[in-house]
This record gives structure tokens, C-alpha cells and sequence, in this order.
């Protein structure tokens, strides 16, 4: 550990940074810019990752389906439920661990972590015949992608000023999240080669037409569908080295870390307890034979949170009891939890709908809805004009995450909350209108023709939501301090990811149903209540907080 100063800039012979004012401008200009950057710079591709392992099921789903693999669609939506309640679930305990274990640690280790699920997946994935559980299980560990970014998104705004938090977590979050298109774009092209010759295993034949960005793959062709885990080994290898060797702990914010294996000890130990919470509530959710069916969703996400929580309090030991306790004070403000539902709103909605997307694109449009002789609609007939999942899913994820830098420095110069009531009310209006063009194609014997109004709408949410994901952390940043700010961050994403929860499974259950446009409209009322919220605390003539 180096001697402190308050004088001297902060030394970077060693990973461990006393002295650090980034408030400061002769510091922030001499010493400070260079380590902040450079520890943004190794966090962007870490955190890319991360989404990637995360989000993967919901490609991996659409293949699953393409190549025969004997499950149902309602229990293929199970799995992309299963990885964004995990991702999500793990989200509460990452969002304290860089005051716990520094965040160069942090990010190290649980950027190696992936490299699990990542070789756990490929594995499974060869086993056509392997039962459901086992890839529901993988599901479930895919959830380390998505803890990661509440302790990224902490880290990374301890290291900036206030005046640049909006643009710095916006670059980190923004090109993090192109984790989602990468990963939609990567999975479908390294499947198409045998990608580790034969250490890579056999391909499988595919019974019914694939595709990737450039078109259709026709039905017949072999297919690598291992290699949606293992081609990540090339990526997470050497990017678990440049966390190690490249970032930094800020002592000023984590001043209590114990040594660099008592660190790596407090984040296993926390990522570990999270899994108990949701796998027990996941058992109490999930219909049998899996699990006991017992709970519906909205009873099963706050016993999971709740009981996350009170794991982490009352397991926690020696300095870990301090440290959170002190961070669990964010949940007297009211502001923590008006946050946490605009951020909903916004980061929820776009992995909700990435999850989500692929899997609705083939059910919705893949299929040619008609009536059988008696009037009733059927919903077996492959539609020989279907879109690709594959070839189209990656779009809006795309223009979500390239836009997310934009809106937080729209809101440096502008305000957050002001971003975030426009972009509220843009949603609830393409919500309405593709909910009625979901309705449309779901009826329709041709549903190809509805497909281009689609996804032209769903780019629109997915590039409103990615702009208000930059907006909300802006105006944590002004409402919270830098202590405060970090937690609150961490728990707001960690909320918001049940998104990749929530919409597998409320838009499967309407497919299922065969009202696909009642999910869409439910989310519609859900974003006009947070403008309604928005407005009250933040823009009215007497808000809580002006902003602006």
C-alpha cells in the first residue's frame, strides 16, 4: 500500500491509489485523467463480456429451436428468464464490492468468473439429449455476466468528477452494453465454423432454416452450437490479464480490503449467496418437473430481492458488517427508490427486450397464423417468408448501446431528468403502437408483411431507452454523493436487470395466450406512471431535487 498525501499526486507503481481528488482540477489535469481513462479503457471490454455471457441465451434459444432440441417454445422463454433473473439477482451483492474488495479486484476476478459459464455452456450445449434442468442451470450461472455491471458501473464512478460522471458511465455502460450485439452477432457467425477443430466437438445438422446478419442459412447445413460458450475463452483469457495488470483500488473508496485474497474470498462469498435466494425462488417459480410452480412472477422477484438482502446482512462478517450496513443506508432515501424505477424504465427496458426479441421475432413472424375448420387459430404452420431472429435481433441492441454515450452527455449539458421525460413519453407511444402490430401479425396468415413496422418500432424503444439509460445515472450523480453514489448505482441496475426477467416471461405468457399485444401495453401504462413520477420529483416548480 502506498503512504497518503495531500499533497502529492497519486503514485501508480502499485495497484493500490491513496491520494485520489478528481474533484481537483490541477490534479485531475496532471495525474488523475490518465489512471481514470485507462481504467475505463480495460472496464468497456470486461464489461462487454459480461453482457455477452449474460444475454446469450437469447440467440442460443432461437437455435435451440432451429436445430430440434426436444423442448417446448414456453420452455425455451424459461431459459432467457432464468439467466436475466440470475444477472439480476447478482446485481444487489456486486453493487457493494468495489467498497469491499477494490475495484481492481473486482473486476479481475469476476471478469475471470465468466470463463465458467462460458466452457459450462459449450459443454451442454453438445448434449442434444441432456435434460432441461441442465441448460436451465447453465442459465443460471450465465447471471455472472450481468452482476458485473453494477460493480463496473460503481467503479468506474468513483475515478471521474462530477462534471464528467455523465459522460464516463455512459461510455462505460453504453459501449458495455454493445455486449448485446456483439454477442448477437458473434454467436450466429462462430456457429457457421468449426471454430477449435476437433478439440471443439461434432456439429449438428440444423431441421429448420438458421440465419446470421447476412441472410438465411439454409435447413441442412451444420452447425457449431457449442461455440456460442467457447468462442468467448478467446476474448475472456486475455482481457481477465489486462484487468489484473492494467486497473486500479481507489484507497479513498475502498479502505478496508484486508489483502488481495481476503478480497477475491468477500466476492466469491457474496456472488455465492446470491445464488441460493434465486435458486430457491426460482424452484418455487418454475413449473414442475423443474421446479414446484408455487409462486407467480411478481410474488417470486421480491422474495428473491428481500431475501437476497437478508442473506447479505446476516452472513456478513468482521469488516463486510460495517461496510454494509453503512451502504444499506441508501434505502432510507426516497430518492434511491424513484430512481430505481425511472432506471426500470430505461436499462430495464433494453435487456428486457433484448432478451427477449430473438425468440418473439421467430414465434411471432416464423409462424403463419390460421384458423382450423372450425374458426379456432392455429399457430403450427411455418411461415416459408419468415425473417431470420438472427439476422435482424442484433439491430435495435445496437442502436440502444451506440446512443446510451449520447444521452449522458445530452444530460450533462442539458439535464437528466428533462432527457428522461422525453424519452418516457416516446415510449409509451411506440409501446401502443407495437403492441397493436404484434396483435396484427399474431393473426394474420401472412405476418411478414407486419415485420418492417415492427422492428422499426422496436429500434425506437431500444434507442429512447438507451438514451434515457445515460440520463438516469446523470441524475444519480447529481442527487447522490460519491459515496452514496456508488451503492445506489449498483442496487438502481441491479433492479432495472429484472427487465431481462420480466419481459421473457410476460411477452411468452401473452404469446402463449394469444394476446401478444396486452404485454406491450402493460409496459405502456408502467412508462407513463414514471413520467408522472419523474415530473413530481424532479421538474415541477417545487421538486425534491431540480434537475434541471
Amino acid at each position: 500500500m502506498l503512504s497518503t498525501s495531500t499533497t502529492t499526486p497519486a503514485r501508480t507503481s502499485s495497484a493500490d491509489i491513496i491520494d485520489w481528488r478528481p474533484e481537483d482540477e490541477q490534479f485531475w489535469e496532471s495525474t488523475g485523467k490518465r489512471i481514470a481513462y485507462r481504467n475505463l479503457w480495460i472496464s468497456v471490454p470486461a464489461l462487454l463480456c459480461g453482457f455477452a455471457i449474460w444475454g446469450m441465451w437469447g440467440i442460443i434459444t432461437v437455435q435451440m429451436l432451429n436445430l430440434g432440441f426436444p423442448f417446448s417454445q414456453p420452455e425455451l422463454f424459461t431459459l432467457t428468464a432464468i439467466a436475466g433473473l440470475a444477472g439480476a439477482t447478482m446485481r444487489i451483492p456486486a453493487s457493494f464490492l468495489i467498497r469491499l474488495s477494490g475495484g481492481r479486484n473486482t473486476i479481475f476476478l469476476t471478469t475471470a468468473m465468466l470463463l465458467s459459464p462460458a466452457i459450462g455452456t459449450g459443454i451442454a450445449l453438445q448434449h442434444k439429449d441432456w435434460p432441461l434442468w441442465v441448460f436451465q442451470l447453465m442459465a443460471l450461472w450465465s447471471g455472472v455476466g450481468g452482476g458485473n455491471f453494477a460493480s463496473s458501473m460503481s467503479n468506474i464512478s468513483t475515478f471521474f468528477p462530477k462534471r464528467l460522471q455523465g459522460t464516463a458511465l455512459g461510455l462505460n455502460a453504453g459501449l458495455g452494453n454493445f455486449g448485446v450485439t456483439t454477442m448477437q452477432i458473434v454467436i450466429p457467425l462462430v456457429m457457421t465454423v468449426s471454430l477449435f477443430g476437433s478439440f471443439g466437438g461434432e456439429p449438428m445438422i440444423l431441421v429448420k432454416d438458421s440465419g446470421w446478419i447476412f441472410g438465411k442459412i439454409a435447413a441442412g447445413t451444420p452447425t457449431y452450437i457449442q461455440n456460442a460458450g467457447f468462442a468467448w475463452l478467446l476474448s475472456l483469457v486475455p482481457l481477465s490479464i489486462l484487468c489484473w495488470f492494467g486497473m486500479n483500488n481507489l484507497a479513498t473508496v475502498s479502505p478496508a480490503i484486508g489483502g488481495t485474497i481476503a478480497a477475491f474470498l468477500k466476492i466469491i462469498w457474496l456472488y455465492t449467496l446470491s445464488f441460493v435466494p434465486a435458486g430457491i425462488g426460482l424452484y418455487l417459480y418454475l413449473p414442475p418437473p423443474t421446479g414446484l410452480g408455487l409462486l407467480n412472477m411478481w410474488l417470486a422477484m421480491p422474495l428473491i430481492v428481500a431475501s437476497t438482502l437478508l442473506v447479505m446482512k446476516l452472513t456478513a462478517f468482521g469488516t463486510m458488517k460495517d461496510n454494509i450496513a453503512r451502504q444499506f443506508a441508501i434505502f432510507g432515501d426516497k430518492h434511491t427508490w424513484s430512481m430505481t424505477l425511472l432506471y426500470v424504465v430505461t436499462f430495464g427496458s433494453f435487456i428486457g427486450f433484448s432478451m427477449a426479441l430473438p425468440l418473439s421475432i421467430t414465434v411471432i413472424f416464423g409462424i403463419s397464423h390460421v384458423p382450423d375448420a372450425s374458426g379456432v387459430m392455429q399457430h403450427t404452420l411455418k411461415n416459408p417468408n419468415a425473417p431470420s431472429a438472427l439476422t435482424y435481433a442484433w439491430i435495435g441492441p445496437f442502436v440502444g448501446a451506440m446512443v446510451r454515450p449520447i444521452g449522458g452527455w445530452i444530460s450533462d449539458k442539458k439535464g437528466g431528468s428533462i432527457v428522461t421525460q422525453v424519452i418516457s413519453l416516446i415510449m409509451v407511444g411506440a409501446s401502443i403502437a407495437v403492441g397493436y402490430v404484434m396483435m396484427m401479425a399474431y393473426k394474420s396468415a401472412t405476418p411478414e408483411q407486419y415485420f418492417p413496422t415492427f422492428m422499426a418500432l422496436f429500434v425506437l424503444l431500444f434507442a429512447a431507452s438507451g438514451i434515457g439509460n445515460g440520463s438516469t445515472f446523470r441524475t444519480i450523480g447529481v442527487i447522490f454523493d460519491r459515496q452514496q453514489a456508488g451503492p445506489v448505482l449498483g442496487w438502481t441496475s441491479a433492479i432495472a436487470a429484472y427487465g431481462a426477467f420480466i419481459a421473457p416471461v410476460v411477452i411468452g405468457q401473452q404469446i402463449k395466450a394469444g394476446t401478444p399485444e396486452y404485454a406491450m401495453y402493460g409496459f405502456a401504462l408502467f412508462y407513463a406512471l414514471c413520467l408522472v413520477l419523474n415530473w413530481w420529483f424532479y421538474l415541477r416548480a417545487n421538486a425534491y431535487v431540480k434537475n434541471p
